[in-house]
């Protein structure tokens, strides 16, 4: 299979259950974005700004910081220097064992100040957001409930408005970050769309999954099974150590929008699969 057929194969696995009508976001999008996103991280150096955390009541969810470590960690396999942005409460979960930088505006016009100074010091050769809240057309952050979550949303808008860098952004509802791409096509959906863009959007049934259509096309690329280095089990333990929740339910469990953690291990055999690696 060559690399544009295996990319949509990968989109299709990524999307078939449909669990919050992706489906309708993917036909919006041109066939080959896990492709051109994963050709932006392909033999990349230096820093790759990975911004995630979604908030859940006082906490986090589990839903993109399971994917944003998997992603982490398979960039450090491949020789670029990742670093975590995030607010707290998960900045602070994360900094013992990542490198991290938090998110401490809060209000736009500071974010925008504080992006640019992170971005000068960084100097970023890509940014990837994997489920973080996007902001709408009003500047207010809502979660898939419609309840405006501004108050305990950090920003992470600004560093893809004004990086210099290329953009990517993993979504799985429409309120995310890089939605602001095909705000039109999901106008029909029950969210509170998001506004902001990227360069590539991807979308997925669960945002981590995302991250692992990424990792399976660098992953052949390197001839390095890295996603067979993936537990998606040992992440959510550690995630919940630190008080992760579940963004479905609001329950401090090992599970991601509901659903058993099987079911992210699932993801990570079928892709394995059609890359060609041999799963275990």
């Amino acid at each position: 299979m060559n690399d544009p057929d295996l990319s949509i194969a990968i989109e299709n696995i990524l999307v078939a259950r449909n669990l919050r009508n992706m489906q309708v976001a993917q036909a919006a999008l041109q066939p080959g974005y896990y492709l051109r996103a994963a050709s932006i991280l392909r033999n990349i150096q230096g820093t790759v700004i990975i911004g995630t955390g979604f908030p859940v009541t006082d906490t986090f969810e589990t839903d993109g910081p399971v994917g944003a470590i998997a992603l982490y960690d398979a960039l450090v396999a491949l020789g670029a220097e990742p670093v975590f942005a995030c607010g707290a409460p998960l900045a602070h979960c994360l900094q013992d064992d990542y490198a991290v930088i938090e998110l401490l505006a809060r209000n736009v016009d500071a974010a925008r100040d504080e992006a640019r100074i992170r971005l000068a010091d960084l100097k970023p050769s890509a940014i990837v957001s994997i489920e973080r809240p996007g902001l709408s057309d009003d500047n207010c952050y809502y979660n898939m409930r419609g309840e405006d979550i501004s108050a305990r949303s950090a920003y992470f808008d600004p560093y893809l408005e004004l990086a210099e860098c290329p953009t990517i952004a993993i979504g799985d509802g429409g309120n995310e970050i890089g939605m602001g791409n095909i705000r039109d096509a999901i106008a029909t959906l029950d969210i509170n769309a998001s506004a902001t863009t990227c360069d590539e959007l991807l979308v997925a049934d669960v945002s981590n999954w995302g991250a692992y259509g990424i990792i399976a096309l660098l992953a052949r690329w390197a001839k390095r099974d890295l996603l067979g280095d993936i537990d998606p089990l040992a992440i959510l333990n550690y995630l919940s150590s630190h008080g992760s929740v579940d963004g479905v339910t609001r329950e401090n469990t090992l599970t991601e929008d509901g659903l058993e953690a099987e079911e992210g291990q699932h993801i990570i055999r079928e892709l394995r699969d059609v890359c060609g690696f041999t799963p275990n």
